[in-house]
């Protein structure tokens, strides 16, 4: 590894050394409105602070705090490659997030870690609006976060990033947790739709797609797409808390699967008690067309997608079978498009994939 080397004789200074205070200054001053718009009225204070502070709200009387942290995986190296840096935060604070409403919790706040080669300011801030969007659309405020920058550890122009979020829900509506709410024989399961791969995989993406087959990210993505295939790679997530959280006010939601790494057969027995399985009808959801592109690609089996991908369902939850299609019917109502996709049957706690 190369190191940062000052002239021979001259005083050496943090900045020789490859760390520029100054533009970490200039980055957190163009980052404070950014971050200010997403405050709720229990933020107290604003960045600047050692921590950030944050007032439980009063309306709940029981409260018990969730939390989660994620990152975006490989999927951050097509964002830098390409330098589209806006919506790789909201992508951030999707990972994070949907992973406390599976728990029925509300998302509070969140805090992120974003560490540079070499840091420039106006990249950190589309970064932070990002972030600041998909935090807008979960309902919860950026609280505080790092900034760091480390030469000679990351070449310039790459970066990393991590995300932490705190959410809250009352104790006896917490689920998938022993002695909590929990599925039962009988209940229906409900797919939210993905729209496409959101942020998993994409390593074995990037190995179809540009390694194997040798595609360039300004391609149209298939015939007739109309957009590129680095537009596809880098949509957005959604995020589906907002409309789970109307779910679970609304319907007797018995548990909450995020379809993340593992795919479907490796989340969705994370919410099955001991003694039931999953069964879900492949065919029962749209499979975006980018899942089939990858799998002729790199010519990889069934097995290998159901275990890597979504596969078209980003979330799902299971409610009472009478209850299902007005749960789906709900979620349209809140922009999220959903099925019904299968039972919970007994079983040894795990996910099958029907097909036919």
């Amino acid at each position: 590894m190369a190191e940062a080397r000052a002239p021979r004789g001259a005083p050496l200074t943090y900045a020789a050394a490859g760390v520029d205070i100054a533009a970490g200054e200039e980055a957190v001053r163009r980052i404070r409105p950014i971050v200010a718009a997403t405050a709720r009225p229990e933020v107290i204070g604003g960045i600047g602070g050692f921590g950030g502070a944050f007032a439980l709200p009063a309306s709940y009387r029981h409260p018990v705090l969730v939390a989660s942290a994620d990152g975006v995986g490989t999927k951050l190296a097509l964002a830098t490659a390409t330098g589209r840096l806006g919506t790789i935060g909201v992508d951030l604070v999707a990972m994070c997030v949907d992973d406390l409403v599976c728990q029925g919790a509300e998302p509070l706040f969140f805090l992120d870690y974003q560490l540079w080669g070499h840091l420039e300011p106006g990249s950190v801030a589309t970064v932070m609006a990002g972030i600041a969007a998909g935090c807008r659309q979960a309902g919860c405020a950026v609280l505080g976060g790092e900034l760091a920058e480390h030469p000679g550890q990351l070449p310039e122009g790459e970066m990393d990033l991590a995300g932490f979020a705190v959410g809250v829900v009352e104790r006896e509506r917490l689920l998938g947790v022993p002695g909590g709410t929990a599925p039962v024989e009988g209940d229906a399961i409900v797919g939210l739709h993905s729209g496409g791969l959101r942020s998993n995989g994409y390593s074995l993406v990037r190995a179809a797609l540009l390694g194997r087959a040798g595609r360039r990210l300004e391609e149209e993505a298939w015939p007739g797409a109309g957009f590129s295939l680095a537009d596809e790679l880098l949509r957005p997530s959604l995020i589906y808390s907002p409309a789970v959280l109307a779910l679970l006010a609304s319907f007797d939601v018995h548990a909450v699967a995020h379809i993340t790494g593992g795919g479907l057969p490796g989340n969705v027995p994370r919410v099955l008690p001991e003694g039931l399985d999953a069964v879900l009808d492949v065919g029962a959801w749209p499979r975006p067309k980018i899942f089939s592109l990858v799998q002729a690609a790199g010519e990889v089996s069934d097995e290998e997608m159901e275990r890597t991908f979504n596969l078209g369902l980003g979330m799902v939850v299971m409610v009472p079978s009478p209850q299902a299609e007005p749960a789906v019917e709900l979620l349209s109502q809140q922009g999220v498009a959903a099925s019904v996709v299968g039972r919970v049957v007994a079983g040894h706690g795990r996910c099958h994939l029907r097909r036919g």
